[in-house]
């Protein structure tokens, strides 16, 4: 993680022991490991601070929801299933994949665009799973419950600083309250070799090709001498032998084996990030080479148009999106990109109803219902996208987007005191207690509600500043 989040968390590690009443309970004195409460409240801490605080948390909900997609299709088929579990990607080249306390799994997008198969994508994934399931990182933290908090604290963060920067991660080590953590930056042998076995038990279990577990890790292995001493951020943290190869290579010739062909969306997820926020002259000729042959893949054609639309070659994207469109090929990514194209047209009202007609088709699409409400808002039909956010609201009423466009309907239509009360749950929903109060007291004044709109500003008040006055309390116990 960048170097903004690892500086907030090493503020953590390095505060009075005093700071230890405002960290989670680690669980009764005769458990040596981090009770599953105390796990979910610090995983939700963490990534409260990756969402909102770290630029390389990646905002894009298309990855997202893939990644979800096929995460909640391995923990199904395994012991992970009831467990609550979110996946999200990171913007960066890097080779990596963590978890963290609360089944919270970061995925670099250098791995996934790395991966030469769903199946070895989905295989890192099973072995992360496993490492939640089987509670490793609960019980590496809860061992440090014996020599006081500071050092779960202090933990986190090296865990964190591995992903990343062997620079940070040394920084961390060498803080007083980090002294002696070396040897807990990576995973032991045990647990790599149960994380192993259960990965590709469920990987075989969710129906994806086994051997695509070890062939990730078995091209992380034969490349890693060219990187010296700078070994890639997965295998820092998943110390990789040539034992541990040969123990999954012996477990999966014992299983039959199963050809999978890889999903659209897992190509049009990579084509898309190939492309990233503006393709790059190289890469759009890459996206021309590949549409130009004889049997083109779909994700060329879709890379090709995405690349096109990236700088703003509109002519060229339409072009291309006539191809696409011939292939009948059904993909909430492929709808979410004939929307963009309308709106890249300057028509909102053209893109407002190709996404309205995709969410029938894929009702789940948070990126459809997102570009739906938006591109009402921007079309001058801000009541209909007020009606529709409000119905989403009530079933999703922790996304932050949500409430942000639900605040810009309100405020197109001039409903004051609405658009701040709007405003003030966003800020909440990112931790921001202070700007929430200051929204729900704009509220107060707005004088554009009834009576039942001020009763319910002034008991949402009362609950935002019991919140900040806990948060303010914790800031001080840091000092």
């Amino acid at each position: 993680m960048k170097k903004r989040l690892i500086a907030a968390l090493l503020c953590v590690a390095m505060v009075p022991r005093g700071f230890a009443q405002n960290l989670p309970e680690l669980g009764d004195n005769a458990s040596t490991d981090l009770s599953p409460l105390a796990e979910q409240r610090l995983g939700a801490q963490i990534m409260r601070e990756i969402r909102w605080r770290d630029p390389a948390y990646l905002g894009d909900v298309e990855v997202e929801d893939y990644l979800n997609r096929l995460g909640d299709r391995l923990v199904a088929a395994g012991a992970g299933a009831g467990l609550p579990f979110q996946f999200f990607g990171v913007s960066d080249p890097t080779l990596n994949a963590f978890a963290m306390p609360g089944g919270n799994i970061g995925v670099h997008t250098g791995l996934i665009l790395a991966a030469q198969s769903e199946s070895e994508l989905a295989g890192v994934l099973s072995h992360e799973i496993a490492h939640v399931t089987q509670r490793h990182i609960a019980r590496m933290v809860g061992k440090q419950s014996q020599t006081g908090m500071l050092m779960l604290a202090s933990l986190l963060v090296a865990v964190l600083a591995a992903k990343s920067s062997a620079q940070v991660t040394q920084a961390a080590i060498m803080t007083g309250q980090a002294a002696g953590l070396s040897s807990q930056l990576a995973y032991s042998r045990d647990f790599e070799n149960e994380a192993d076995r259960l990965g590709v038990q469920n990987l075989a279990a969710a129906g994806f090709d086994v051997r695509g577990m070890v062939s990730f890790f078995e091209r992380l292995q034969k490349n890693a001498r060219l990187y010296e001493n700078n070994a890639p951020a997965y295998m820092r943290t998943h110390p990789l032998t040539g034992d541990r190869i040969t123990e999954m290579e012996g477990r999966v010739a014992q299983m039959p084996y199963k050809q999978v062909p890889d999903s659209l969306d897992f190509s049009l997820v990579r084509a898309k990030l190939k492309v990233g926020a503006a393709a790059t002259k190289e890469v759009i000729g890459e996206f021309e080479a590949a549409a130009r042959a004889p049997h083109p893949a779909l994700a060329a054609q879709y890379g090709l148009v995405r690349a096109y639309l990236s700088v703003r070659r509109l002519a060229d994207a339409d072009r291309e999106m006539v191809e696409v469109r011939k292939r009948h090929e059904t993909s909430a990514m492929v709808a979410g990109l004939e929307g963009d194209l309308r709106l890249a047209h300057g028509d909102p009202a053209g893109a407002a109803q190709v996404f309205r007609e995709a969410r029938g088709r894929f009702p789940q699409s948070r990126r459809l219902l997102y570009g739906e409400l938006e591109a009402l808002i921007d079309a001058g039909r801000p009541a209909e996208a007020l009606t529709a956010v409000k119905a989403e609201v009530q079933t999703t009423p922790d996304s932050a987007t949500l409430w942000e466009l639900r605040a810009r309907a309100e405020a197109a239509l001039g409903k004051r005191l609405a658009q701040h009360r709007s405003l003030a749950e966003l800020y909440t929903i990112r931790g921001n207690y202070a700007a929430a109060v200051e929204q729900l007291t704009f509220a107060q004044s707005a004088g554009d509600g009834d009576f039942f709109e001020q009763s319910a500003v002034d008991s949402r008040l009362r609950e935002v500043r019991v919140l900040l006055a806990e948060q303010l309390r914790e800031m001080r116990s840091q000092r």
